[in-house]
């Protein structure tokens, strides 16, 4: 059992709101960012030493990898904010049996989605239309990747319940520990340096595979050494077997904050489109713009993250009084860390856009321009998602689903539509202010509203009575604290 101690430190419902959450979101930012970097030196290693094919193939199986993992999100956000409302409950045993159903669940999920992407992996990329020179390349890869899968499912699994649990520097630290074997193993591996066979574009899939595979098992290893409040042990294996009404919340809370990622990827999607319709010159500058636009989103959605565990522990200990103070405390954190880093971006952008161009691209004034004009709605970005960061810890996921899909569409791409003739190209850039002011309106409306709220107020009552019938009590009386 876990020490005392050990809660205490992931206790986030007491203290300074702002102070707690900046701790907490910190290291889920930082985890963010490697992320992302290994990514960029990962196409760097497979652009440099494999090519334009390889590199092509890589971004097209990167395509299936974050339609699959998107699913993954939202199961996990669920079982995030059912672990934090056990938390705050003080009801680890109930955090336990949620957490033992995600992992249950998602892992026979993972093995399945593995199977079948490794059967399938040909016409996966035939309906992407992959380019004939690169197929070869991007099925060897995406079929090792599809093997990957269940480790890495696995992990985000584990760790969007750490962090419901209030701890969110384990995930990093072990994040940390992935990007350095993936980074370390890719030119190793690709090329055949040393005792390393010459695996070519599969080497760096492998080298993925290794380092979420071992990171797996070394996160799990760490789970139990430090006994961490969420490992499974004797009798509470059973957990690990779904429980209904466990799964039943899983899945219906993470059905459509999964549909949400999918939702502004198909957005997306259709904006790249769009744009591709006005020449090279401003794909390339797009294209630029949406790499330095990656890493003006991660401070917003670490800080989100940080909300909803937040909010989701407070619930559970029926603090209700701290959602009001933790929203504004992520209104506040976003519009200061993503505020400055706009800031920084408009400041610096000509270097930084150059890394990707070139001196002397023509498209660089261009990807300027776009910056100007679009870089601020990410501010905006960040007020919706804090809103809904609260709101889904509440169990609200249906008006969020509402707000995206109405912002994203009728609202961005018709403005394309609707201003293209009278304001020309800068339709398109002018189309994310447009859409994100239309969200924060939207996502503040429905925050406001009573309904959430008074669904949130009677989560310790569910709580108490669906851990009082998994024990083989009486509906109605409650289980002893654990």
């Amino acid at each position: 059992m876990s020490t005392p101690g050990s809660l205490q430190r992931m206790d986030l419902t007491s203290g300074p709101i702002l102070r707690t959450l900046l701790v907490f979101s910190v290291p889920t930012l930082a985890s963010n960012l490697l992320q992302s970097l290994n990514g960029t030196v990962n196409a760097i290693w497979v652009g440099r030493l494999l090519g334009e094919a390889a590199l092509a193939a890589t971004a097209n199986s990167n395509i299936v990898m974050f339609l699959v993992f998107a699913g993954v999100f939202g199961f996990g956000m669920a079982a995030t904010v059912k672990v934090g409302q056990a938390f705050g409950a003080k009801r680890i045993d109930a955090a336990r049996r949620t957490f033992g159903t995600a992992i249950g669940f998602c892992g026979v999920l993972a093995v399945a989605v593995a199977a079948t992407g490794w059967i399938f992996a040909p016409q996966l990329l035939h309906l992407l239309a992959t380019p004939g020179e690169s197929y070869a390349l991007a099925l060897a890869y995406l079929r090792i990747i599809f093997l990957s899968m269940p480790a890495g499912m696995m992990t985000i699994i584990i760790a969007m319940g750490l962090g419901g649990s209030g701890d969110s520097r384990t995930p990093a630290l072990f994040m940390l520990l992935s990007v350095m074997l993936d980074v370390a193993l890719n030119p190793l591996l690709i090329a055949g340096i040393g005792p390393f066979p010459r695996l070519g574009i599969a080497g760096s899939a492998l080298a993925t595979a290794t380092a979420t595979y071992v990171t797996l098992f070394a996160l799990v290893g760490w789970l139990y050494w430090k006994d961490l409040p969420l490992r499974l042990r004797g009798a509470e294996l059973r957990y690990l077997v779904p429980a209904r009404s466990e799964l039943g919340y899983i899945l219906g809370k993470g059905l459509p904050m999964g549909a949400q990622m999918l939702l502004v990827s198909s957005a997306g999607i259709a904006m790249v489109g769009l744009v591709n319709r006005e020449g090279l010159l401003a794909t390339a500058a797009y294209g630029a713009s949406m790499q330095l636009w990656s890493y003006l989103q991660m401070p917003a959605m670490a800080i989100s993250g940080g909300v909803s565990a937040m909010a989701a522990q407070a619930i559970g200990a029926g603090l209700h009084h701290r959602l009001e103070a933790t929203t504004r405390a992520g209104l506040l954190a976003n519009f200061a860390m993503t505020g400055l880093l706009t800031v920084l971006l408009l400041a610096f952008d000509r270097p930084l856009l150059v890394l990707f161009l070139g001196p002397d691209s023509p498209a660089v004034p261009l990807a300027r321009h776009i910056q100007l004009l679009a870089s601020w709605s990410f501010v905006l970005f960040g007020m919706t998602i804090m809103f809904f960061g609260t709101m889904r810890a509440g169990g609200a996921v249906i008006a969020p689903l509402v707000v995206l899909a109405i912002s994203l569409f009728p609202v961005r791409l018709g403005f394309v539509f609707g201003a293209r003739d009278w304001l020309g190209q800068d339709a398109l850039w002018l189309a994310f202010p447009v859409g994100s002011l239309a969200a924060v309106l939207l996502s503040w409306i429905a925050y406001r509203r009573p309904g959430w709220r008074e669904s949130a107020r009677a989560v310790p009552a569910t709580e108490a009575a669906e851990e009082s019938q998994a024990d083989g009590e009486p509906a109605g009386r409650m289980a002893p604290n654990i």
